[in-house]
């Protein structure tokens, strides 16, 4: 319309004459012009807030950020094209880096198909490397699987057991033992030191075969890298520990979890009642359990931890 009045010495029509032929009143028209000019307002105040988010959670997705900041005045396929269009779009990056020696299959699989209804039932581990100017420095994190919080962390320039027990450590101070440790099988997670440190605090020993058995570790591993790490300025060992501390922070205190109740972020959801009537069950793999298992222990591991966990 407005480019219309601009240029209304070259057109042949009048605007009364385009609505009539377009089938639409003049009051149409302006009310539409009206809400148009409302609807940008609103839109340059929601990219403000977008770019805050960003700030804190660089590798936030489109979609995550509409579950974030739930703007009134648009659907969430409107956003998602809209922010899309702006230059919003997060790539992935895909890791191929191998930190993992497996060693002989030592513990069993305690998790496939459990059932887990509370905090420091299972917390799984993994170790990942980030690249600094070519060199590799590495990450260990501990999650609890139930909150999705990261209880320990780690950050070394060597993948010796050292980091991943001082990560446990941390994890111990903070809160209780888990009834299960889950991890892959790295050398670092069969270390003395490491399994005695789990067995004193009452804590049964898992491990799974592939990643997949440790996919909510493995999972971490890609959030902490790929929507904050790399969006920094890291040129030296001591940037990249405070930037993971950073963003462990922003983990557990603002980033929203689809999987919680109400999109929460981890930290919000274990302050909530004891009573989240919420569960999680870590689903099986399609293949048979390694020889020597046996399918009753395993079995009543899983009863005696979910019945334990209910009753405290």
């Amino acid at each position: 319309m407005s480019w219309f009045r601009a240029n209304k010495k070259k057109m042949r029509s009048s605007l009364n004459q385009l609505y009539k032929v377009v089938g639409i009143s003049k009051q149409a028209a302006h009310q539409y012009q009206i809400r148009q000019i409302e609807f940008d307002k609103k839109l340059s105040d929601l990219i403000v807030e977008v770019d805050e988010l960003r700030s804190e959670h660089p590798g936030c997705g489109v979609e995550k950020m509409y579950s974030t900041l739930e703007p009134d005045f648009i659907g969430r396929d409107k956003f998602i094209e809209t922010f899309m269009s702006l230059g919003y779009r997060v790539k992935k990056i895909k890791n191929y880096y191998k930190t993992t020696i497996p060693v002989s299959y030592k513990y069993p699989n305690l998790i496939e198909g459990l059932v887990v209804s509370c905090e420091n039932m299972v917390w799984q581990s993994d170790i990942t490397y980030f690249d600094v100017n070519g060199r590799f420095y590495y990450l260990v994190f501990l999650i609890d699987v139930y909150s999705r919080k990261i209880v320990g962390y780690a950050v070394s320039d060597h993948l010796r057991a050292e980091a991943n027990i001082k990560a446990l450590k941390m994890a111990l101070t903070g809160r209780s033992a888990p009834k299960i440790h889950h991890s892959d099988r790295g050398g670092q997670y069969i270390d003395n030191t490491y399994t005695n440190l789990l067995k004193e605090n009452g804590t049964n020993i898992s491990m799974g075969l592939i990643a997949q058995d440790n996919a909510y570790a493995e999972r971490l591993n890609g959030i902490i890298k790929n929507e904050y790490l790399k969006y920094k300025i890291i040129n030296s060992f001591e940037d990249l520990k405070k930037e993971t501390k950073k963003a462990v922070e922003h983990y557990n205190n603002k980033r929203i979890h689809g999987s919680l109740p109400n999109k929460l972020n981890p930290n919000h959801f274990e302050c909530l009642s004891e009573n989240k009537d919420m569960i999680e069950i870590i689903y099986a793999q399609n293949r048979p359990k390694p020889k020597g298992s046996t399918s009753f222990w395993f079995d009543e591991i899983k009863k005696n931890d979910l019945i334990c966990c209910i009753n405290n």
